[in-house]
């Protein structure tokens, strides 16, 4: 186990390398000069050719591209993302709270989306082509489809505006986690449901089910049989749910102008602050490779059979 471990961590390196160089290729592609946007910043009344390239030279912009790029990923090892174009600061000044502020409303609306997905999964797998599971089948299919930014709209109108019960908008306290919670967690447990469903179906015909039954065992201990087989298969895309949720989280933000990285991430945009918007690929990227190699290596903990395969 040991040594598959270390191969999947071994493979996950080439990858990041290769993301992080793609990232600094596409924001070196931009037909926008740096040097522009730090003056711009700094309200420079008059932008010269002569300004543009002594700040190009002090921003290391005149060096060769590859010098460029190694210069940039060792400093990025120890995160060190340079400072921002507009506002001066280091950028992992900024993006270190929004970090911290995304995470905590990702982790917590993960930990509903996976119960509500197992539970919601379970009942329906047992009570398969029943009212029950036609029904919750169809309103989480509803859910699912319905834009989140639509449902964020209509929740803040309805509980924040008319029965004024929750806050609209910032992280002030518990009560500012509700709403986001409740949008991200409506969006995308219809996902999750339908693999654990599935997976519990499939147990179910197994011919282990049978044998179980016919020795006498409860419904109950069958049940957590066929559960814990089902989960087996879905602890990947569990895993993977973090991510996601990471990374979609942009237009819930703004939204809610929750102080997160989609919000900087959007502001870093339209502003054209580069060294934000390559912290914030590359965090998305390396937040998905270290879960994608974690859910690996719980699969590969729970079969064998897949150690001996890599």
């Amino acid at each position: 186990m040991g040594s598959y471990i270390v191969k999947r961590i071994l493979l996950a390196i080439p990858l990041l390398i290769i993301i992080s160089f793609i990232t600094f290729v596409l924001i070196n592609l931009s037909p926008l000069d740096p040097a522009v946007v730090v003056l711009q910043a700094q309200e420079v009344p008059q932008i010269t050719e002569e300004l543009i390239a002594q700040t190009n030279k002090a921003l290391g912009f005149d060096q060769p591209f590859m010098i460029q790029y190694v210069n940039w990923i060792l400093a990025v090892v120890q995160l060190d993302f340079g400072n921002s174009y507009v506002s001066g600061e280091p950028v992992w000044s900024l993006m270190g709270p929004a970090f911290m502020n995304t995470l905590k409303l990702t982790l917590v609306s993960s930990v509903f989306i996976i119960a509500l997905s197992i539970l919601l999964g379970v009942i329906c797998a047992m009570r398969e082509g029943k009212l029950l599971d036609r029904s919750v089948r169809g309103v989480l299919f509803f859910l699912t489809a319905m834009p989140s930014y639509w449902l964020a709209a209509m929740m803040i109108w309805y509980f924040s505006v008319k029965l004024d019960l929750l806050p609209t908008s910032g992280m002030d306290s518990y009560r500012s986690y509700i709403l986001p919670v409740i949008v991200i967690t409506v969006s995308y447990t219809g996902i999750y449901f339908r693999t654990v469903r599935s997976s519990m179906l499939s147990n179910m015909n197994e011919d282990y089910v049978l044998y179980a039954r016919a020795s006498g065992l409860s419904e109950k201990k069958v049940t957590l049989h066929i559960l814990r087989n089902s989960l087996q298969v879905a602890v990947s895309i569990f895993c993977m749910a973090i991510p996601i949720v990471l990374g979609s989280t942009v237009v819930i933000e703004n939204v809610f102008a929750w102080p997160g990285l989609g919000r900087l991430s959007v502001k870093s945009i339209l502003s054209r602050d580069f060294p934000i918007i390559q912290a914030y690929v590359l965090m998305l990227a390396v937040t998905f490779v270290l879960f994608n190699t974690i859910s690996d290596i719980i699969n590969a903990a729970m079969n064998p059979r897949l150690r001996k395969e890599f």
